[in-house]
């Protein structure tokens, strides 16, 4: 009896322990305005995952200061282990650097660094979209770049608008002084960008959206691969497209940011041809899709960002900072 009723107990604990735990996430979305690519850094909050309010009244909450172009355009955020949030971004439209800047809280930021990833690549025509993960301390920093003289690189019936043939190159640090040297990290047969990496915490699995890019035959829509290890990469085969399900091949998607939500997996996208976001949800870990996008709700204006879960006191201090409701 008395070890049927120590089980109970512990049932209950760790049941009232996950309804806490769940209680105490939410997320936050970093993105920029396409129409207006210099204003800066724009931020969303949401207690759920599924609706999603602008802070600041819209309005940017960090402006560049770093780059040819002066963009914040395809904002990165990665929280690290000592609770430290990082961003990355494209700076310009060409060119071979990034930018990065820290901040405690999302609110109080630090100087903004240029990182010229691709210094040992001077033909490098553009670096874009860059995107964070960290892996036990381990950033793993990765964009998409479009090298013309890089070997093992395909160019038959990979090329997008304006001859680009892009691939995935990545760089790691530890402190953001200190970098390895560059490599082309996912060179699938296909033109490939806007790769962004999460961790399934039922599995331990990791899953890479990426951009399908060719322009003939168009194909303009999000894949997924997975692994085990970001040391050892991605495979390059690929899912068939899960991004505009039941929307037809017109539905061009971009910018894909995955997000655990419970636990699902919901992928956000930049339905860019029709000036909105969409998303894609899975009850099995990436496997099968169903069109999410009537489930959603975005900030008017929003384009190419990245979800990541927080703590929830992160968002009541950023609600605080920016005041505004959030759903």
């Amino acid at each position: 009896m008395k070890r049927i009723v120590s089980l109970l107990l512990c049932a209950v604990l760790f049941a009232s322990c996950s309804n806490r735990a769940a209680e105490e996430t939410a997320y936050v979305f970093s993105y920029f305005d396409n129409t207006y690519q210099g204003a800066g850094l724009l931020l969303a909050c949401s207690y759920d995952g599924y609706h999603w309010t602008a802070l600041n009244g819209g309005k940017p909450v960090l402006k560049p200061e770093v780059g040819p172009d002066r963009l914040m355009r395809d904002p990165s955020i990665c929280q690290g282990p000592d609770g430290t949030f990082h961003m990355v971004w494209t700076v310009g439209w060409t060119g071979r650097s990034i930018g990065h800047a820290s901040s405690p809280d999302l609110v109080h930021w630090s100087g903004q660094q240029e990182i010229p990833v691709m210094e040992a690549f001077p033909s490098t025509r553009n670096s874009w979209a860059p995107e964070l993960f960290c892996d036990d301390g381990l950033y793993y920093i990765f964009w998409a770049s479009t090298v013309p003289d890089a070997a093992d690189v395909s160019m038959d019936g990979c090329i997008s608008e304006d001859g680009y043939n892009h691939r995935i190159y990545c760089t790691t640090t530890r402190d953001f002084a200190t970098f390895s040297p560059t490599r082309i990290w996912f060179n699938p047969d296909f033109n490939a960008i806007d790769a962004a990496v999460v961790r399934l915490p039922s599995t331990g699995e990791l899953v890479m959206t990426v951009k399908n890019e060719n322009l003939d035959p168009a194909e303009k829509n999000i894949r997924i691969t997975r692994s085990r290890s970001m040391a050892d990469g991605f495979p390059t085969e690929v899912s068939e497209s899960m991004s505009g399900i039941g929307r037809g091949p017109d539905c061009w998607a971009e910018g894909p940011s995955p997000l655990v939500v419970g636990n699902d997996l919901l992928v956000f996208y930049d339905m860019y041809r029709e000036h909105k976001y969409g998303a894609s949800l899975s009850h099995d870990g990436g496997r099968t899709w169903e069109d999410a996008t009537d489930l959603i709700s975005m900030p008017e204006g929003m384009s190419h960002g990245t979800a990541f879960p927080v703590a929830k006191h992160i968002v009541e201090n950023l609600v605080a900072a920016y005041p505004g409701e959030v759903e």
